[in-house]
């Protein structure tokens, strides 16, 4: 994807989900202790290359990094990153990998490099962990055990390349015969928290609970918050006697439904007070994967967030695939106003949910379309927001806005209404307005 920053390289979007205990009431219930679950990251440090002409020689001695052809132990996914979080990475990288078995390599993969827009608010306890690093997307690439990668500075900046460059190499983890994840082994406890939270009825919506409390583990007990968690008050009435506009809750996958390993993040959880808007992101992924791949990719990008990155959880709130199946992302309650590390400047009273995939020239299947503005329905809903609306946000600093600036957006927005940057992709960007008028229908507003 093409983005808007001054290397006229795109931004590639990325980011989290919770969830409630209870199948028909309110209850959220942090997934349970359960042993890791199988997967790995290989982090290789990047050596310089020879440079190839007398123009990229006279850039500097770090005009191209990269590793020759090699092979490596399996994994899936890829991404590059570096030490400081606040370096932009101005050049290109472009990976080849072979799939696992075979002697097959693919051709030049471009990995999207600008991705700083995607993370913790600056002055957050997150963005100022120390943790952060710099990094790349990640891309999907499938099984594979063998890889290239050249990275290339643009001449036009006349800068180095970031110190520290790594190569993230992600595995997984396998998934059983039955499709779920090595959680689900025989020789582990019974699940103590739903796989997946099924759809409920308008009905059985309004009916649930408000104020039932949080159920959380021992191990996660803690509660971290960057907000001190409320009661949120239900969504009240436009007019006397009328009801709330809250959609029906879709099926959502819970993390222990696509195999989160809850040892990866940070204990506790942290929130923000209100969900007030949805901004819309691709993943830039990539578009090769299968729905039934799509549990391997969260865990995946988990693991390139959490460890690769330095992130305290997943980043985005929730997730959906091009079948259109809901995930929940970041940790905290599917219900809850968790503070996400998804459009840098705007997590504060927003929620951000990423589709899976690359869609800055493809077309996103119209499932996913429908599953947007299924969840917008109701998650907006719960704090009383119109999918059809306007909000007023303050700035955190986003580029694009300096900080404690309040900006006016739709209360669906894409991530490039926030900051410069492609994402959610121009063909997914242009399905918002279908997403916002069929959100307001879920939610009964004609």
């Amino acid at each position: 994807m093409r983005g808007y920053l001054a290397s006229s390289i795109g931004v590639a979007c990325s980011a989290a989900l919770v969830l409630p205990l209870s199948l028909t009431s309110g209850a959220v219930a942090a997934p349970p202790q359960v042993p890791d679950l199988p997967g790995s990251t290989q982090s290789l440090p990047l050596a310089r290359i020879a440079a190839s002409d007398r123009s990229a020689r006279s850039l500097s001695q770090t005009a191209e990094q990269g590793l020759t052809e090699r092979d490596v132990g399996p994994f899936s996914m890829v991404g590059v990153v570096w030490d400081d979080v606040n370096a932009e990475l101005h050049g290109t990288v472009q990976v080849r990998t072979r799939a696992t078995g075979s002697q097959t390599w693919s051709g030049w993969q471009d990995v999207e490099t600008h991705n700083h827009e995607h993370g913790a608010d600056p002055g957050s306890a997150e963005g100022d962990s120390g943790k952060v690093r710099g990094s790349t997307a990640p891309l999907w690439v499938g099984e594979s055990d063998g890889v290239e990668v050249r990275v290339r500075a643009e001449a036009e900046h006349q800068a180095p390349l970031p110190a520290g460059l790594r190569l993230e190499l992600v595995n997984p983890g396998e998934e059983l015969a039955d499709g779920r994840s090595g959680a689900n082994r025989a020789d582990v406890a019974p699940p103590m928290s739903p796989t997946v939270l099924p759809a409920l009825s308008r009905s059985e919506t309004e009916a649930q609970p408000e104020d039932q409390p949080e159920v959380q583990p021992e191990a996660q007990a803690e509660v971290q918050p960057e907000v001190q968690p409320e009661v949120q008050p239900r969504a009240q009435p436009d007019a006397a006697g009328a009801k709330p506009y809250i959609g029906p809750r879709p099926r959502i996958i819970t993390r222990k439904g696509w195999g989160a390993s809850e040892s990866l993040r940070e204990k506790g959880f942290a929130y923000t007070k209100s969900v007030k808007a949805a901004f819309v992101h691709h993943t830039a992924t990539g578009n090769s994967y299968t729905c039934k791949q799509a549990p391997a990719v969260l865990r995946s990008i988990y693991r390139y967030h959490v460890v690769s990155s330095g992130w305290r959880d997943f980043g985005y709130n929730f997730a959906v695939d091009k079948c259109g199946n809901i995930y929940e992302g970041r940790a905290g309650g599917v219900a809850k106003a968790v503070l996400g590390a998804h459009t840098l400047g705007f997590n504060t009273n927003s929620m951000g949910i990423a589709v899976l995939g690359t869609y800055s020239s493809s077309t996103p299947p119209a499932a996913a379309v429908t599953a947007v503005a299924r969840l917008a329905a109701w998650k907006l809903g719960l704090f009383g927001a119109n999918p059809r609306g306007k909000v007023t946000l303050t700035s955190g600093g986003s580029g694009k806005y300096k900080k404690g600036k309040k900006v006016s957006f739709n209360v669906i927005s894409g991530h490039r209404d926030g900051f410069l940057t492609d994402c959610p992709g121009g063909r997914l960007y242009s399905k918002l307005g279908t997403a916002r008028t069929a959100s307001a229908r879920y939610q009964g507003r004609g």
